[in-house]
C-alpha cells in the first residue's frame, strides 16, 4: 500500500500493522455502505457565518443522534448554539466526552475542480492530478484505500463525525454497547473561533463535565501511523491599517510627495521578523524552554520536514526551531493577508488611501496573549506610530505624521495535557494493542481548537485523536478525505469505544 502526499509518494510506515486488526472485514463493508449517508451530510452547506445553513446541519445531526439513542440538548450561546448529546450506557460508568465541529470554511466555487463543493465526488490520483471516477468504483474493487472523497468539510470536520456514527452502527450489528458513557460536544461555529464557547463553559459546567475530552479533529501524522495529539496552540488576531491620502491619488501627480501607506505598512511588518523568520519583538518567546525530556518527545516523532518542503514546494524554512516539531512549540506571528489599492487587470496608477494587514498569533501554553499583543503595540509605537482603535479623524490625521489603527482579539488560549498522565497511557495502549505499534505522540499541534476553556474551567484533560489524511486541503479548495483514512478512523474509534476506561 502507498500513502500519497501531494505529488510524491511516501511508503506508509504502518503497512505491517493491518494484519492485527480485529474489526477490519466488517468495518470495510459497513464503512463503504455508510458513505451514502456521509454524502448526504456533506450536501448540506455549512458556512458558520450563515445561520440558516447551520440550522439545517443541526436538524440533520439531531435526527441521526436520536436514532442512535442519544439525548440531545442545544445550549444557547451569544451566537450559535452548542449541541450536547448524551448516551448513558450505565450510570456508574465513567463519561468520556468527544468534541467535533460540524461547520466548515466558506467556499469559492470557482477555485474547486468540481461543479459544487458541497456535492461530493470520488477521485483517483494520477501522476499529475486527480481524476473523477464513478461512485460504483467503491463496489467494484477492494483496492479503494487511495480513492478520495472531495467536498467541503469532508475531512474538517464532518468526516470524523461520519466515522463515529459508523462505529456505533458496527457495535449495533454485534449487539454491543460502548464501554463507557458518551457525551458529544458538537460545535457549529469553530471556524468562526467559537465566540460563545468560553462563556458557555462557565455557565453550563454540569452539562459539560466528563472524565476525559477527546478531540476528533485534525490530520494524522504524515507517516499514516495512528496519532495522538496532547496539545493545541491557541489563537489571537490583529488587524493593522495605515493611512495615506484621504482618497487615492494620481501617482504621476503626487508620487514623490504623498507617502504611500502600503509601503509604510510593509516596513512595519518587515520590522517584526529577522531574515530567519524569528520574531524580533522583545519577550515574544519568553518562558519557552525545550529541555532534554521535551526534546526526547519531539525527536520521537518521525520527521516530516522533508515531506513538508516537497509538498509545499519550498526550498528553505524559517529557523524558529531546529525541526518542524520544535518550531510549533513556540508562538507564531503570521501575516495572513494584505489589501491596498488594486492588482491584476484592475491595477491603476494611484497612491492608495489605506493599507490593511490581517495577522494571527498562534499561542502556546507559556504565552501570555495580552502581553504579546502589548509587546507588538510597543514595537509599533517605537517606530514612531500613533496607535488608534478607530479610523482617524481629520484632526488626528493632521496632527500625527504616522498613524496606524490596531484592533485585536484573543479567541482562545493554548492547552497541553501531560503525555504521561493516565488518560494518555490509556489511549496509547489502546492504539498500540490494536495496530501493533506505538502511536505517534504529538506534544503540541500547530493548529488550534477552541476547547481550552474545558481544560482551564473544568479541569478536564483533553487529547486529540486525528484520523484524516495530512494532505486533505482543509480550509482550501478541493478539500478531500482518503477512503483508507475513513475506514481506519472507524476502526480507531471502535478500539476506543470498546475499551474500559
Amino acid at each position: 500500500m502507498k500513502f500519497f502526499i501531494g505529488p510524491f509518494i511516501l511508503c506508509m510506515v504502518s503497512i505491517t500493522l493491518y494484519g492485527q486488526r480485529q474489526f477490519e472485514e466488517g468495518v470495510q463493508i459497513l464503512g463503504i455502505q455508510s458513505i451514502e449517508r456521509f454524502k448526504s451530510f456533506l450536501s448540506l452547506a455549512n458556512d458558520a457565518s450563515n445561520g440558516d445553513e447551520i440550522q439545517a446541519n443541526i436538524r440533520w445531526v439531531k435526527q441521526e443522534l436520536s436514532t442512535q439513542g442519544f439525548e440531545v440538548k442545544l445550549l444557547e450561546t451569544s451566537s450559535l448554539p452548542l449541541m450536547i448529546a448524551n448516551l448513558v450506557v450505565k450510570e456508574k460508568l465513567p463519561t468520556i466526552a468527544f468534541y467535533m465541529h460540524l461547520d466548515g470554511q466558506a467556499v469559492d466555487g470557482s477555485k474547486w475542480n468540481q461543479n459544487n463543493p458541497y456535492q461530493a465526488v470520488l477521485k483517483q490520483e494520477t501522476s499529475t492530478s486527480f481524476k473523477t471516477v464513478p461512485w460504483k468504483a467503491l463496489k467494484k474493487t477492494n483496492n479503494y484505500d487511495d480513492l478520495r472523497i472531495f467536498a467541503r468539510s469532508s475531512s474538517d470536520d464532518k468526516g470524523p463525525f461520519a466515522m463515529f456514527l459508523t462505529a456505533l452502527d458496527y457495535l449495533k450489528t454485534k449487539n454491543k454497547q460502548p464501554a463507557f458513557n458518551l457525551k458529544l460536544i458538537l460545535d457549529f461555529e469553530e471556524e468562526q473561533s467559537s465566540p460563545g464557547l468560553p462563556e458557555l463553559v462557565k455557565t453550563h459546567k454540569e452539562d459539560l463535565l466528563a472524565e476525559l475530552l477527546l478531540i476528533f479533529d485534525g490530520p494524522m501524522h504524515g507517516s499514516g501511523r495512528p496519532t495522538l495529539v496532547f496539545g493545541n496552540r491557541g489563537i489571537a488576531t490583529l488587524t493593522l491599517t495605515t493611512y495615506g491620502p484621504l482618497t487615492a491619488q494620481h501617482s504621476g501627480h503626487y508620487g514623490n510627495f504623498i507617502p504611500n501607506p502600503a509601503l509604510a505598512l510593509t516596513k512595519v511588518l518587515a520590522s517584526m521578523k529577522d531574515n530567519n523568520g524569528r520574531v524580533t519583538i522583545p519577550g515574544f518567546y519568553q518562558g519557552i524552554v525545550i529541555d532534554s525530556s521535551t526534546r526526547k518527545v519531539l525527536e520521537a516523532v518521525p520527521s516530516e520536514d522533508a515531506s513538508i518542503k516537497a509538498r509545499t514546494q519550498i526550498k528553505a524554512n524559517d529557523q524558529v526551531g531546529e525541526t518542524y516539531q520544535e518550531s510549533i512549540q513556540y508562538p507564531s506571528l503570521n501575516l495572513r493577508g494584505m489589501q491596498s489599492g488594486w492588482v491584476g487587470k484592475e491595477a491603476r496608477t494611484i497612491i492608495p488611501a489605506t493599507a490593511t494587514a490581517e495577522m494571527d498569533i498562534r499561542l502556546v501554553v507559556e504565552s501570555n496573549p495580552e502581553a504579546l499583543i502589548t509587546s507588538i503595540k510597543t514595537h509599533i509605537e517605537n517606530l514612531g506610530y500613533t496607535i488608534l482603535d478607530h479610523i482617524p479623524s481629520t484632526a488626528e490625521r493632521l496632527k500625527n505624521e504616522k498613524i496606524i489603527t490596531l484592533n485585536s482579539k484573543i479567541a482562545y488560549p493554548a492547552f497541553r495535557t501531560d503525555i504521561h498522565a493516565k488518560e494518555g497511557k490509556w489511549l496509547t495502549k489502546i492504539l498500540k494493542n490494536y495496530y501493533g505499534d506505538r502511536p505517534v505522540i504529538i506534544r503540541t499541534s500547530g493548529g488550534s481548537v477552541p476547547i481550552s476553556p474545558f481544560v482551564s474551567e473544568l479541569g478536564v484533560p483533553a487529547i486529540g485523536v486525528p484520523t484524516v489524511n495530512l494532505d486533505n486541503n482543509q480550509h482550501s479548495p478541493n478539500e478531500n478525505l482518503r477512503i483508507g483514512n475513513y475506514l481506519m478512523g472507524i476502526e480507531s474509534y471502535l478500539a476506543i469505544l470498546t475499551t474500559k476506561f
